[in-house]
């Protein structure tokens, strides 16, 4: 599944520009020119990853990014700004704003490609296509498969989502409201017991390598994963 990527850039050659190279890297661009347009996007969907450009009409960067982390709906959305503000105090700036990373102007769509990765990989780790294991169950994200102790088990895509976001959060538990949000994504209204249906069909799915055990139920809470008995 493609990673859904906001880039807000009011020059529109550079806004094409990121947005082919970020197509051909396997993302889904969203086009925003200014800040307004952007929250017009994001009431609708969240985006995996926002590229934020300093400079902007109407509102700066800096202050969206500000805006997005205090907000509790985006506060966890990753941010990279990029700009042509190279100095060191304007990295501080982006960074104390709540940028999870800082780009700037010019720079190759490789280096962007990997920046991207590397901050998916460390806020999102479920939207990127690192292979992750646990216990001898092993998800592959780009091959869509799940292994148990060493046997192909089949699962549906939803159920596959569901584990793949459990394998890269061990050891929390989620409440039904924080799957649907994380799973279906927080634009989609779906019944709160759909939960319970995708946890007992995952649960059935493992159930033939015996990892059935490492999702567990704490009544009023919600779902975790290996960590129970």
């Amino acid at each position: 599944m493609p990673s859904s990527v906001l880039i807000i850039e009011d020059e529109e050659p550079i806004l094409e520009l990121i947005a082919v190279n970020l197509e051909h890297a396997g993302h889904e661009p969203w086009r925003a020119r200014s800040v307004a347009e952007a929250d017009r996007l994001i009431s609708k969907a969240l985006p995996d990853v926002v590229l934020l450009d300093w400079m902007l009409p109407g509102e700066s960067g800096v202050a969206f990014a500000r805006r997005l982390r205090a907000d509790r709906r985006t506060k966890s959305v990753p941010i990279i700004m990029i700009t042509a503000r190279a100095e060191e105090r304007d990295k501080v700036a982006g960074l104390e704003a709540g940028a999870d990373d800082y780009l700037t102007k010019p720079f190759s769509p490789k280096e962007l490609v990997a920046r991207i990765k590397a901050v998916l990989r460390r806020r999102a780790p479920e939207l990127t296509d690192d292979a992750v294991e646990i216990a001898g169950l092993r998800l592959e994200p780009a091959a869509h498969r799940v292994t148990g102790g060493g046997q192909r088990l089949e699962l549906g895509p939803t159920e596959f989502r569901l584990l793949h976001f459990f394998l890269t959060h061990p050891g929390r538990i989620y409440s039904r409201t924080q799957l649907l949000d994380e799973i279906w994504g927080d634009h989609v209204f779906v019944e709160e017991r759909s939960v319970d249906v995708h946890i007992r069909r995952l649960r059935q799915a493992l159930s033939r390598s015996g990892h059935e055990r490492l999702i567990r139920t704490v009544r009023g809470s919600g779902y975790g994963f290996g960590c129970g008995d």
